[in-house]
């Protein structure tokens, strides 16, 4: 029996619309620095597309929010200084100093400071950013870049890549209280939300250095595979850990996968093929959604972190690096 065009179209319909109640709506906003076209792409969280681009300067990198998040800082690059974006206009409103080259940095959970890693002078500047002045240089390694920072605001990690080191700093006496060892080339540092832990990704060791923030001693070293995909082209770069702690997420560079580990087991779950080379990540403030930057294929993956699967691609601008969220 053939069925007739009004059925045919209500079936459709049906399917149309099953698909779109699965992708849940997200009054968020995504922000994503593009290193190649000296942009930020803004996109809508409810559409996944792309609402405005904001021209910022030279080689747009790291970017956080100030702590009511009505205004975005972006790391500038090949212009040695920090953006200041008004997120009620999107227009670079100001800028704030900093040392040559820096990549990415991290904001004091309470204070009105930005620590700043500064890839060519192996400092890391702490920057006041109600004052518009650097308050301070801590020395750290060579080409320092990964920032983290816990949640109480008094130990600050940095990254560097060439030394193979997380430095760990108290806040309070900007001095280094120890130094740990990591795999090859250290790109991000991240803690965990009870502060216990810090995870340090080493894009060519392939691994993630669980480090104990007490005793600053690993206790983890998580490594991966992927079916198919090269040793080398499996490189750590973006984590992201949920404040349940039940679920990280580690960019693997060139493999072009995200790793979903359980932090409970330190054990991979899955591996979620998103775009080309992918860089960094972020969770939606609700942790539903996870982002990441795609730096060759120009473009961002949404996954789905409740159903564990990536639900689209959204073309951004050339090179996109960093990503935060906005709700």
């Amino acid at each position: 029996m053939v069925a007739s065009l009004g059925t045919l179209k209500r079936i459709l319909l049906g399917s149309v619309l099953a698909v779109a109640s699965s992708l849940p709506a997200m009054a968020d906003t995504i922000y994503v620095s593009n290193e190649k076209d000296n942009t930020i792409s803004v996109v809508d969280g409810e559409t996944l597309a792309v609402t405005e681009t904001i021209r910022v300067g030279r080689r747009p990198r790291g970017i956080t929010f100030n702590h009511d998040m009505t205004q975005l800082y972006v790391c500038i690059g090949d212009e040695n200084r920090i953006d200041v974006i008004d997120l009620s206009s999107n227009k670079v409103v100001g800028r704030l100093p900093s040392g040559p080259d820096p990549e990415l940095f991290v904001h004091h959970p309470t204070e009105n400071v930005l620590y700043v890693a500064n890839e060519d002078d192996n400092m890391v500047s702490v920057v006041d950013t109600k004052g518009g002045k650097i308050l301070a240089e801590i020395q750290v390694g060579v080409e320092p870049e990964g920032m983290g920072i816990s949640p109480d605001g008094k130990l600050l990690v940095n990254t560097s890549e060439t030394t193979n080191m997380a430095h760990f700093i108290d806040t309070s006496t900007k001095e280094i209280v120890a130094n740990v060892l990591v795999d090859s080339r250290p790109r991000v540092a991240e803690f965990t939300s009870d502060g216990k832990h810090v995870w340090v990704s080493a894009e060519i060791g392939g691994t993630v250095s669980v480090i104990d923030s007490a005793t600053r001693q690993p206790v983890k070293k998580i490594e991966f595979a992927v079916s198919g995909v090269s040793k080398e082209a499996i490189q750590p770069v973006g984590i992201q850990i949920t404040k349940d702690m039940k679920r990280a997420f580690v960019a693997l560079g060139p493999s072009n996968r995200v790793a979903e580990v359980d932090p409970a087991t330190y054990e991979v779950r899955k591996y979620h093929l998103v775009g080309q080379r992918v860089w960094n990540l972020a969770l939606s403030p609700d942790e539903k959604r996870l982002y990441s930057t795609n730096g060759v294929s120009s473009d961002i993956s949404v996954i789905d972190v409740e159903n564990s699967r990536v639900i689209k691609s959204i073309p951004v601008g050339r090179a996109p690096w960093g990503v935060i969220v906005k709700p």
